[in-house]
Formats: structure tokens, sequence, C-alpha cells
């Protein structure tokens, strides 16, 4: 069993790793203990009861050193004397934030709890997943704070939620509810984050925690493309293979607030949860708030095996659409083809040339609907323009189909432009503060999740559209962040509820797109990685990593991105050159290996492709399908960093059996008189003998000893940003 309980002593076992807390003899909930598999040893001993001076005792004692200012605990709250960050700020009616929580319940059961209205992971009929739930309550009055914990034991993941329960008989306010809180019994921690900006997201950062408050946070409406919801501490020397280090993900595609705090004690201290910037939510009584999931993991094997954590089970117990067992679809996206300026014939040349390459789905992106021939008009109107197509869109489709390609399309349901029949209709449906100018961004503004009246004409419009025509395929984009976030729809005293109102509309939406079509294959996207979370992943199998399709700067974009989620939620796509963001030119084999990385498609106008690079392209297609699987379920190796290493980035998959493995190098310098270089495998049998074929060419088998160990000689780059691969696999 997973869970052991003793005496008011919560183990919590996984394969690797072990979870503890406590109830001590006054009812608070101690955190004693989370590292490697141990025993059920009662680990409140490592606690140091000392009178440090300066910090508050609760009233249920005289003890001088007991304080909640330095003990660690599962949920610290606003107003019991702890002056670290918390997880809970409640005004219980006296103007004043005040909060003292004890012990109240328990409960256990086998499987995992669910999250109403909020994604979560889920387990499968005959897997090893337990919950515990524990109560705490406020000293006195009758709220209570329950605390969950999903035990994944083989997949080596805690999560944990929590939520508020208001029995008082009046209304109390929240201000900050946070999931998790994680002390630790030292302090000299590395924090690994990634932080960004749009066309650059996700770039690793790694940085020694300090005496005082660390954080990161989005205020956005979005989990953004400036900071990415997912942090790693970890020892100093933790690298890829070894050492210990822990992470935390957070199932929300909101704003977001991650602190880490080293105290007076020089403990460290780590909160994460939802944006609390502008919260102010009125919880009456009988209401309940939940705040949404973490996922945690702890490997003693350093970062490879973390993120081979949360992979497998993103996976096995995140991703829900059908298509997560399925070859997804290589496509072309008309985007960086042709942008406003198309028609239906313009779309049915670049499908005849997808159909020859051997790709499998035509994507028709912005541009489709109502007034939109640039990106100042029409968001909202989604009526098919057919004089721009020349046909109505079934007729596009059914030619689509008709030369073997399925058809995608792209929609932005959250947006709204002022030039606009729906705007001129309903501008109370936008996000405006009354009475002054909108704040805009990519010349649109936001539509009010928060209404009942908005999300049912964003699904029936949704809903009308893909009944119209056979779409296999949506990419759901949103291409600005929230400000000034009013909504008509909600009285003065509840706007600051609306910002996760919006992300609980949000999410709604998608529930109810996967209800009615679950054969769908949805696309994230939020002007690229703008909002690559846990949460969307939850709806959307695969998001859109970043506007920035370069295939050098898509190396240290997907390097990021890879920590914590798997490669088959990565879409990319080789696109043309000179490049549209940075006017690089990259030779088209490395354009496609950089791909290939990901989801893999295109994002270029395939009728103006010289004859070289259309050979090239076959046979990239045909490999990505050949391999699929390995790409798809193979454990994932960051074989070189590209922020550490300036000469060439290196990355592989193995199947989880270490029987075949594809290991790829894209060279990012040239040098004369160069230098020697290995790569090293990783996850094969050391005694198994490998074939070898590299780009095509068969080399000298090795065995898995020496392909781990010894590694293999690189050859000399022929050009700039030159690349190769190298496919092994098990002689019979």
């Amino acid at each position: 069993m997973g869970i052991v309980i003793r005496d008011k002593v919560f183990t919590i076992h996984t394969k690797n790793s072990t979870y503890q807390l406590k109830v001590d003899d006054k009812g608070v909930l101690l955190h004693t203990y989370y590292g490697a598999r141990t025993d059920e040893t009662d680990y409140s001993y490592r606690i140091m009861p000392a009178d440090v001076g300066f910090s508050g005792n609760i009233a249920v004692t005289d003890d001088r050193t007991y304080s909640m200012d330095y003990f660690p605990q599962e949920y610290p709250v606003l107003g019991s004397g702890d002056y670290r960050v918390n997880c809970l700020e409640m005004d219980l009616g006296h103007g004043v934030k005040d909060c003292m929580l004890f012990y109240d319940s328990y409960r256990t059961y086998s499987g995992k709890y669910s999250l109403s209205g909020l994604p979560a992971l889920f387990a499968g009929e005959n897997d090893n997943v337990e919950t515990l739930e524990i109560v705490m309550k406020e000293d006195k009055e009758e709220i209570y704070v329950h605390l969950l914990y999903g035990v994944f034991f083989e997949t080596d993941i805690i999560t944990r939620a929590a939520f508020i329960e208001n029995k008082s008989g009046k209304e109390v306010r929240l201000s900050r509810v946070m999931s998790l809180c994680l002390d630790f019994a030292r302090g000299d921690y590395d924090m690994i984050h990634f932080h960004g900006r749009h066309a650059n997201e996700r770039n690793m950062e790694r940085v020694p925690l300090f005496h005082g408050i660390f954080e990161q946070r989005s205020t956005r409406g979005t989990s953004s493309h400036q900071h990415n919801p997912f942090v790693i501490l970890a020892d100093k020397n933790t690298n890829e293979e070894m050492g210990e280090c822990y992470g935390a993900a957070l199932l929300y595609s909101g704003g977001f607030h991650i602190q880490t705090e080293v105290d007076q004690l020089e403990h460290a201290r780590l909160v994460i949860g939802i944006d609390d910037s502008e919260l102010d939510w009125r919880l009456a009584d009988g209401d309940i708030f939940t705040a949404p999931e973490v996922m945690l993991g702890y490997s003693k094997n350093g970062f490879g095996s973390l993120s081979h954590k949360y992979h497998n089970t993103v996976f096995r117990h995140l991703i829900r659409s059908a298509w997560k067992d399925r070859q997804r679809p290589v496509l072309v996206n008309n985007w960086e083809a042709t942008y406003f300026n198309f028609n239906g014939e313009k779309l049915l040349e670049i499908a005849k040339q997808g159909a020859e390459l051997g790709l499998d789905m035509l994507v028709l992106d912005d541009g489709w609907f109502g007034k939109r021939d640039d990106d100042y008009s029409g968001l909202g109107d989604w009526n098919v323009n057919e004089e721009k197509l020349g046909c109505s869109l079934k007729e596009l489709v059914d030619n689509v189909n008709n030369m073997g390609l399925s058809f995608g399309i792209w929609v932005e349901p959250e947006m709204i432009s002022e030039d606009s029949d729906l705007y001129r209709a309903h501008p109370d449906w936008a996000l405006a503060v009354p009475g002054r100018e909108p704040v805009r961004g990519r010349s649109q503004l936001v539509l009010d999740m928060t209404r009942d009246d908005v999300i049912s004409y964003i699904e029936g419009r949704l809903f009308a559209l893909l009944d119209s025509a056979n779409i296999q395929y949506i990419k759901w984009d949103m291409n600005r962040s929230l400000a000034a976030a009013y909504s008509a729809g909600l009285e003065r005293e509840r706007q600051g509820e609306v910002r996760h109102r919006f992300v609980l509309g949000l999410y709604r939406v998608l529930e109810d797109l996967h209800t009615r079509y679950p054969d769908l294959l949805i696309e994230g996207c939020s002007g690229g990685g703008g909002r690559f979370d846990m949460g969307m992943l939850y709806y959307t199998p695969q998001i859109w990593c970043s506007d920035n399709t370069d295939a050098i700067e898509r190396l240290r974009i997907q390097y990021g991105t890879s920590f914590a989620y798997p490669m088959s939620s990565v879409s990319a796509h080789v696109s043309v050159c000179p490049n549209h963001q940075n006017g690089r030119t990259t030779p088209f084999k490395t354009r496609g290996i950089c791909a290939m990385q990901g989801t893999f498609g295109f994002e270029l106008d395939l009728s103006r492709m010289s004859d070289e690079d259309k050979m090239l392209a076959r046979e990239q297609v045909k490999t990505f399908k050949k391999h699929y699987r390995l790409f798809q379920f193979g454990d994932y190796y960051r074989i070189t960093s590209p922020f550490d290493n300036p000469d060439f980035t290196a990355w592989e998959y193995a199947d989880k059996n270490g029987r075949e493995a594809y290991l790829a190098v894209v060279f990012t310098d040239v040098h004369g008189n160069p230098l020697p270089k290995l790569v090293r495998f990783q996850g094969l049998i050391p005694e198994a003998v490998y074939k070898i074929v590299q780009d095509g060419n068969a080399v000298e088998p090795r065995t898995g000893a020496a392909l781990m160990n010894g590694g293999l000689l690189l050859p000399i780059p022929e050009k700039n940003y030159d690349s190769t691969a190298f496919y092994i696999s098990v002689e019979e």
C-alpha cells in the first residue's frame, strides 16, 4: 500500500519516494519528510524546538520553543504567527486576515480524487493509485480546509490540491488560496525555472536560493510566455544523470504565483498556486473554493529521471484525448505560407503538394471568417467567408479529403475585435472597465468567459462550425493577455473573482468540446507557447510550442519545455528560410530533424519548395512515421544543453526496454581545425549489440556498453547548422 497511517503519522510511499506528515499533540499538521524511499519512522525527530525570539506562539501553548514561524507545515496560514510565505489568507469578518487551522479528520480510498471544473490527474482501471484526504478546521469558525493527496505509485508522482469549505453561516473573503506548501529541512538548493517572452519561451535558468523571497508569477490571466508554472529545486551538483531534485507543476492555465523563501533558520519553503495579485473571492456560507492541483515529483538520479516521471504520468494520467494512442497527423499549416492572403484555390494547391509529400492534413489558419484580412477586425464573427474561399467550407474540406488529406482549422474563441458584428451587438461582452478606454493587445479585446451567455455563444458557433464539415482538428489560439479585466456580468464586489472565473469558463468550453467531439484533435496555442501548461494538456494533447519556428532557437525552447512536458505534446514545424522571425537560413535537413523532436509538421508554401527540399521532406515524413512510436512513447534524454554547449545540441529517444534508440545532433557552431566530439547514448542494454544507421548509412555495430560509455564520434559539420542523426536497434 502507498499510504500507511500510525498514531497520526501519515506516510505516503511511491515506488521510489516517501512523503510524510504528522499531526502533533497540539493538532497542528507538520511536514516531516519528502525524499528517497524510506520506512515509516516518525521523522518529526528532525524538528528542533527552540526559543528563536520574535516568533509568535499559538494560543494553545505557553511553550516559547513552539512557533509556527519556523516549524515545517503542510498548509501554513496568515494569522498563525508564521511570518513566512503562506497558503491561505482569509478575512473572517473582522477586516483582518486571521486564521488558525487544526486537524479534524482524515479518510483514504482507492483511486484518485477529482476537482470540479478543474483539470486533474486520473487513475486507470487497473492503476495503483490512492487518495488521502486530511480535513483541517479553523479554530473558531466552521470553516474547513480539505487537503488532498493523490498517490501514483508506479510513476512516482504525488499530487496536492485543496478546497475551502465554508459552513460558518456567514460570508468570508479569500485573498490567497494556494495549492501546495513544501517545507525543507535545509535551504541550500538551486532553483530551476523557465522564463522567456513571446517567440522565446521556457529558457532554463538555474539560480541558488537566497535568504528572503524569490518568486515567479504571471499576472497576465494566462500561464504566459514570461514564466512557466513548473519549477525544480535541486542540490548544487545535480545534473541530468545524478543528484537529488524536486519538481512541482501546477495544473492551471491562468495566472499563477510561485514563491520560495529561505527563512531565519536556513530552511527553504516552496509555495505554489493561482495568482493572488487581484484575488478577492466572496465565499458564501455553504460554498466551496477549489485550488488547482500540483504534480510533485522527486528523483535522486538527476533531472533526466525526474523528467521521465513527469512524461510518463502526463501521458498515462493527464492526457485524455482519443489521439493519445493514435498516430497524430503530419500536417501543413498555411499561416507562414500565406498569412491572410489566400483563397480556396491556393489552399488546394498547398493540399495537393502535401499529398504528394506524404502528409496527412491541411490546416487552415487565421483569415477564413467574417471580415478578416488583417488582425484588426472580425474576431467573434465565426461565419465562413465564402466569397474569399470561392466556395463553402464543406466544399473546400471535401476537396481536401478527396486528395487523401484530413482537414483542420484555426479558431480564437476567447477574443473579440471592436470592428466586428459581435462587438457592435454586445460591447458589454468584452472585458473592459466602464467609462474607460480598454487596454488592447494585438488590437483586440477579450471576451468575458465568466458569463453564461458568452459561453453559450462561443459553443454555438464552434458546434455549428464543426458540424458543417469533416473537421478533425482545431488549433485553439489566444493572442493577448488580460488587463483591467472588468466583467459587466458581475457586481462591483465580485470583480476580484474575474480572472479565476475566466479560466473556469475556458475549461468549461473545452470540456464540452471534449464530450461532444471525442475524436477531435485539439492543439492548444497562445501566440505559440503563452499557455503551455499541464492544465491545457488535460484538454489538448499537443500545444504549439512557440511562434518562433527557427530551428536553432527552437533547440533552446524545446529543451526547456522537455523538463516537465513530454515531447509528444510539443507541436513543431518545418518553416521557410530565411526564417520569418529572425532571418536565419538553416539547412532543410536540420529544420526537419528539429521539428521531428516534437509532433512534426510543415509551416511553409509547399508549392515553392525546390525539388531537393521536396525529396528531403518526403524522406523526413517517412522517417517520422517509421519511428513514430519511438518518438511518441520512448524515454527522452537531453544529451547536451544548448545553454551550456555552444558547439552542438543532442537529444535521444530510447524505447523503454532499450532495444532501439534515435539520437539527433544539430551543430550550432563551426570551427577551423575542429576538435573531435563524442556523444554518449543513454537507456540501452549494456550487453546487447546494436546495428547503427547514421543518416541512412550503416555503421559498424557496437555494444550498448560501448555506446553509453565510449560513445560515438561525431562527423565534422560540412556547413553552418549542419546536423546528423543515428538510429540504432538490437541485432537479432
